[in-house]
């Protein structure tokens, strides 16, 4: 039997070659760019998640340090990070897939071996050089969806990032169109600053600078000095975050173990705007930028005022209305001023203050409410002053009711418990038997004392009233009897 005939081989023609290596190149090219997709967003999770833990968030952030303090080994649960808000576009991957994006694209956490727990490879360590190593930028119009990300995968084209902080208006939460964002190192800040051609965000051209030339420009344009430029850069500059300080706290805790917790010294408070806020003692009374609450409409800028402004005759007029004194801001010579008061002013306060006071020193004013950048610098101003006056009361009130050696004791002989004299006696109370932590004995409002007993002929700050200048020392006349020979000195 004979073999069956041979099938003619078919000839395959270059064009058809062609159209077949062409299908081959293209699959390869899908594929490749697929997994170029699949490792930069691998890269975006593992980027997302070490900014929780980085030296910039994590201890200032009181829910991540709840979590990386929990255990002495500091895992915390990938779950957990993975339900994070941030997280969500990578939650539908499930949580084997987050686990490998931490295995494999970062460099700086470390996932256990049952892929549950993912904590930190080094120490936290008090962040350095944030301010020097941070940017401002202004042009990116209105927020949209997915903005955040978009601006993160901007500037990292510049550098690698350690955090992107949308600006905001406070009270609204409106996005200003600007941010602050911080790169990882000094390179790449020059590489931004420098870029040719320079930045830009949906064909517009970026204003940008560094943070700290944002800062100089705005103290400028307020015209602060000293200690309130100073407050306003740390506002401005993050250098005084809002919040909680896990580092704060851990030398707070320190510091009270190491001093036993010393309960002869107590803090002083002061009442501000309707907050506390607690006073140091660095600079003979200051304040935390951070602790000092910003209350918008608190203040009214007036303009057009002559070069000498009494300040008896703001005071005195709005007085009818307001309980509390206002904080007046004047420089003689200048025609305007700031007055703060000591909440947000109605629609009906404003107009009061308008109608009542039209003129100073005799000239024709208006009246505005500040800006908010204005404003804000003022309420810090005048949280320093009251700081201030509030610490010299206090020290004041030490050195006359104190503990320390006086004159006869009064009701209770010398010494004693009762009304002690002068320095209160040997044995009398601290602080004239107030302590400072209480609310009654705490400085009101710009060091207000309550119900303000007290006159002050000139107030260049606006503040307390402090006593009369030039009046003589009124004469005490002694109710001590002529000794006799009957009579017993008391011990």
């Amino acid at each position: 039997m004979s073999a069956p005939a041979a099938e003619p081989a078919t000839e395959v023609k270059p064009e058809e070659k062609m159209d077949l290596v062409d299908a081959g190149e293209t699959a390869k090219e899908v594929s490749a760019d697929a997994e170029s997709d699949e490792k930069d967003k691998m890269l975006r999770a593992a980027r997302q998640v070490e900014f929780y833990f980085a030296d910039s968030n994590l201890p200032f952030d009181k829910f991540m340090w709840t979590l990386h303090t929990a255990n002495a080994e500091h895992w915390v649960p990938v779950k957990t990070v993975a339900s994070f808000k941030r997280m969500r576009e990578y939650q539908p991957l499930g949580l084997e897939w987050v686990v490998k994006a931490l295995r494999e694209a970062s460099e700086d956490l470390e996932v256990d071996e049952a892929g549950e727990n993912v904590r930190r490879k080094t120490e936290v360590q008090p962040p350095k050089g944030q301010f020097e190593r941070s940017v401002y930028a202004k042009g990116f119009g209105k927020e949209e969806p997915d903005l955040q990300r978009k601006l993160e995968d901007f500037f990292n084209k510049y550098g690698r990032t350690n955090a992107v902080r949308m600006r905001r208006v406070d009270g609204t939460k409106e996005f200003k169109g600007s941010v602050f964002a911080e790169f990882a190192d000094f390179k790449s800040v020059d590489v931004f600053l420098n870029a040719d051609p320079k930045p830009t965000w949906e064909g517009q051209e970026l204003l940008i600078m560094t943070k700290e030339a944002y800062c100089d420009m705005k103290i400028k344009e307020k015209g602060l000095t000293g200690k309130a430029a100073d407050l306003r850069r740390q506002s401005l500059g993050g250098t005084g975050r809002k919040g909680f300080n896990a580092f704060q706290e851990m030398a707070d805790k320190e510091k009270g173990d190491r001093k036993g917790k010393d309960k002869s010294k107590t803090e002083l408070y002061l009442e501000f705007l309707g907050s506390r806020i607690r006073v140091h003692e660095e600079d003979g009374g200051s304040v935390k930028a951070e602790d000092v609450p910003f209350v918008k409409g608190a203040s009214l800028k007036f303009e057009g005022a002559g070069e000498d402004v009494s300040f008896d005759e703001i005071k005195g007029t709005l007085k009818e209305r307001f309980a509390r004194a206002p904080f007046v801001k004047y420089s003689k010579g200048d025609s305007w001023g700031l007055v703060g008061f000591d909440k947000a002013l109605s629609e009906e306060d404003v107009t009061y203050v308008k109608e009542n006071l039209k003129t100073l020193s005799g000239k024709d004013i208006s009246w505005t409410v500040p800006d908010e950048e204005q404003e804000r610098a003022f309420q810090l101003e005048r949280a320093a002053s009251a700081a201030k006056r509030a610490l010299s009361f206090s020290h004041n009130r030490d050195s006359k009711g104190g503990s320390g050696r006086g004159g006869r004791g009064g009701r209770g002989g010398r010494g004693g418990r009762g009304r002690g004299g002068r320095g209160g006696g040997r044995g009398g109370a601290r602080h004239g038997g107030a302590r400072e932590k209480s609310d009654a004995s705490t400085p009101a409002v710009d060091g207000e004392q309550a119900g303000e007993k007290r006159k002050r002929a000139v107030e260049p700050d606006g503040g307390p009233n402090m006593g009369v200048r030039g009046q003589g020392v009124p004469v005490i006349q002694s109710l001590k009897k002529a000794k006799t020979d009957g009579d017993a000195e008391a011990s």
